[in-house]
């Protein structure tokens, strides 16, 4: 793992990184080729790209019910208790989350309020290839079901047999996934977004992908609602003298694991340290069943900060801003107020990453690449839309009327501020002209 060495005082910047970005421009303009090919020629093209890509044919992507019925049966009875432990508790933080409408009623009778609606369909996309995810399903399907979206769609590249792996299609189940689709990569998202034969679009994608999904991602938003660009998977772990290196070495490999193109930051307090970090995992490697993608992740992408003060150690993690941050040092809980800019954050040593990738409740779609500077975790609120109620008394426009005038007037909206001043005449002379009625019909006066 490469390393920088903080002098006293010495801030860390952007500089010290090294990200790589959601996706790059060849994904772009692939993605871009395929998308509008998608959109031409419906479910010929998923079928060309699915072929071509997955190397699979595929006549009727979409999975039966009957499959979704058995699934739990050729799924291991340890994976469907953990799989419902986890459903549990993910559906419980984020019941927790639930917003309701809500009015208010002014002393002059005005009524303002927010109305709140589930979207009417989200497109959840799984990924396929290094792994199987049947964690995903739960974490993007869960909070749509709680928000109340009625048609939940998702989409998967095909395992070599032309299926879906059945954990994935027990976690649908268990979620409340109402369609599944055995289609992959930016054609998928095509799919989602603009439809084809047999796979009606929806209002919003939700879900990880890797540079192609993330790039088609791009291109549909505005036509369809999307939750978040992700770029390749993060942890920062800030050790101090009190976490033991093979805890901190297997955090920083729990995520390298992922993908070459992870990322992994170690910010402690002592280079020998930082070395004994460094023969765990080591060590650690010898064991691993993806050892080859974990040494890649960490001697490219990995990165050992050493700071001198843990103020100088929160700086450097709040330029990072990690996806996952892990405070695995003593009294963790007394640094949350220090922390600003996070996707999710672990405290102490007993909370590994991990424990929020599965079951913990809350959701493991995250902000990354320093995108926590600005963004959030998937929620609820990705999966509702708000109205604003507003309904004036005649007394409330009266309070009101002249301000709106004078701002429709500083703006140069002579309709507004019109449409306000006839309402206000109306009241005080009984005629939107600012005279009797009488007058008004018997066309006297400048305005009538």
């Amino acid at each position: 793992m490469r390393r920088v060495i903080l002098q006293p005082g010495e801030a860390f910047s952007n500089a010290h990184l090294k990200r790589t970005g959601a996706f790059n421009a060849q994904a772009l303009a692939a993605a871009t080729d395929i998308i509008e090919d998608v959109r031409a020629r419906g479910d010929a093209a998923l079928r060309e790209y699915t072929e071509r890509f997955d190397g699979v044919k595929v006549e009727n992507f979409r999975v039966p019910l009957a499959a979704l019925a058995e699934a739990g049966s050729l799924v291991s009875e340890a994976t469907v208790r953990a799989l419902r432990q986890a459903a549990d508790q993910i559906r419980d933080f984020h019941e927790r989350q639930r917003q309701q409408s809500w009015f208010s009623v002014r002393e002059d009778g005005a009524l303002v309020g927010s109305k709140v609606e589930p979207l009417e369909s989200v497109g959840i996309y799984v990924p396929g290839g290094r792994a199987l995810y049947p964690s995903t399903v739960l974490m993007n399907a869960l909070p749509a079901a709680v928000a109340g979206v009625e048609r939940i769609v998702c989409v998967t590249p095909p395992a070599p047999d032309g299926g879906v792996d059945a954990a994935i299609l027990e976690a649908c189940r268990i979620s409340g996934v109402t369609e599944i689709y055995t289609v992959g990569g930016a054609q998928a998202v095509a799919a989602l977004a603009y439809g084809t034969e047999s796979i009606a679009p929806v209002a919003k994608i939700t879900g990880p992908g890797n540079a192609y999904v993330a790039a088609a991602k791009k291109i549909v938003s505005g036509d369809v609602g999307i939750d978040m660009i992700a770029g390749p998977s993060e942890v920062c772990v800030v050790a101090d003298a009190t976490a033991d290196p093979a805890l901190v070495a297997i955090d920083l490999m729990a995520q390298a694991e992922h993908d070459p193109l992870a990322a992994c930051y170690l910010v402690t307090f002592d280079e020998d340290y930082a070395d004994a970090v460094e023969r765990m995992v080591q060590r650690h490697l010898a064991s691993s069943t993806r050892a080859e993608i974990t040494a890649a992740s960490l001697a490219d992408q990995g990165l050992i900060v050493v700071c001198n003060t843990m103020e100088q150690a929160m700086e450097a993690v709040n330029v990072i801003a990690p996806e996952h941050l892990e405070l695995h040092v003593d009294h963790a809980l007394d640094l949350l107020g220090a922390v600003r800019n996070a996707g999710a954050i672990f405290l102490g040593a007993w909370t590994p990453e991990a424990v929020g990738d599965y079951v913990a409740g809350p959701n493991h779609t995250l902000p990354t690449g320093g995108t926590a500077r600005y963004a959030s975790p998937l929620s609820v609120d990705e999966f509702v839309k708000k109205s604003s109620v507003i309904q004036y008394s005649s007394a409330a426009l009266a309070r009101d009327a002249r301000a709106v005038m004078d701002l429709a007037a500083h703006e140069g909206l002579w309709a507004h501020a019109k449409s306000v001043e006839m309402r206000k005449n109306l009241l005080e002379t009984g005629s939107v002209f600012g005279m009797e009625a009488g007058d008004a019909a018997s066309g006297g006066g400048a305005d009538a």
